[in-house]
Formats: structure tokens, C-alpha cells, sequence
């Protein structure tokens, strides 16, 4: 399982495919990135169109973090790599027979199926987690707005008494409004 984690680490996506890097692929099957690239080169045939394998541009080099440049004479990428699909990795077993190439291609092909079937897994959980959710907010806008029409009824019935209340003290008040004897000391 540690060894398919180490191949999911060197899956990339790029032009959107899942690719690996040729020096990846080079270190894994234990062949120096030359003799890769030689053996490719040679059955072209093989990897005609961008689903199988294409070269990368400065551009999009520059862009990835495995594009940085190290300082010291022969740390930093020459030559641009070339990046291989799931089709391209497969149509590599037939260029290299080593048995390690066959070998570390069996946990290559195993790395994409487990990358190509998590974002199912995680589409289905996401989309039940995301039903759920609605739900709950859902009900509790049905409460909300119960509660606020409950809310209304009771503020209602108040403003009526409080509009009562005063319409009765304003009658009072226009009875209380005869004059009044003045109070006090009177000269």
C-alpha cells in the first residue's frame, strides 16, 4: 500500500490528464531518463496523440513545482519531459520488458484506478452529505418561518390591545379636558 502511495504522489494533472513525469517514470523502473526517452523515442508509433503522451512546454514547466530551478551545474532540467497518460504508462510495459518495468507498471495501473475511482467515492459521499444538508435547512426555514408566523400572531393581538389601551386613554383624556379649578393661594 506504501508503494501505490509513493506512485500517487507522482500523478499529476496536467492539460487535464492524470500524467506521470518521464524522470518519475525513469526512477521507478530504475532506467536512467535518457534510456526512457530513447526507448520512447524509437516506437513513437506507440505514443502517437496527447492521450497517450506529449511533451511538456517551458510554460507549463515553469508553472509546476517540479519545475524550479536548483543551482549547480546539472541539477535543472535540459530537456522538457514528457508526460504519460494511463494509456501511456501501459503502452510503456510493451517498450521496456524488464520484469521490474512490468512489475512497478502492475502498481502503476493499480495508483490510476485508485485515483480515478476516489473523486466517485467522494462525489457520492459529498452529494448525500450535501442532500442531507438541505434537509436540515430545510426544516429548520419551516420552523423559522412558524415561529415567525407564530411570532406575528402574538405581536398582532399586543398592537391591538396597546392601540385599545390608548384609545381609551385618549377618551379619558377629552373628558378630563373640562377647566379645572386653579389650585393654590389665592389673593
Amino acid at each position: 500500500m506504501e508503494e501505490l502511495q509513493v506512485i500517487q504522489n507522482k500523478i499529476y494533472e496536467i492539460r487535464g490528464y492524470k500524467v506521470m513525469l518521464d524522470f518519475d517514470l525513469a526512477e521507478l523502473y530504475g532506467v536512467e531518463t535518457a534510456q526512457l526517452k530513447r526507448s520512447v523515442r524509437r516506437n513513437m508509433k506507440r505514443f502517437e496523440g496527447d492521450d497517450f503522451m506529449f511533451e511538456l512546454t517551458r510554460e507549463e514547466l515553469s508553472r509546476c513545482h517540479f519545475g524550479i530551478l536548483n543551482k549547480g551545474r546539472g541539477f535543472n532540467i535540459k530537456y522538457l519531459p514528457f508526460a504519460f497518460t494511463e494509456l501511456g504508462v501501459a503502452m510503456l510495459s510493451s517498450v521496456l520488458k524488464s520484469d521490474i518495468a512490468i512489475e512497478i507498471n502492475r502498481g502503476i495501473m493499480r495508483a490510476f484506478v485508485l485515483i480515478r475511482q476516489f473523486p466517485i467515492q467522494s462525489k457520492e459521499n459529498d452529494f448525500t452529505l450535501l442532500q442531507n444538508e438541505v434537509k436540515e435547512l430545510k426544516e429548520y426555514i419551516e420552523e423559522a418561518f412558524a415561529d415567525y408566523n407564530d411570532i406575528n400572531d402574538d405581536t398582532r393581538m399586543q398592537l391591538e390591545l396597546i392601540n385599545q389601551t390608548l384609545a381609551e386613554l385618549q377618551s379619558k383624556k377629552s373628558l378630563n379636558d373640562k377647566p379645572r379649578p386653579k389650585i393654590g393661594f389665592v389673593k
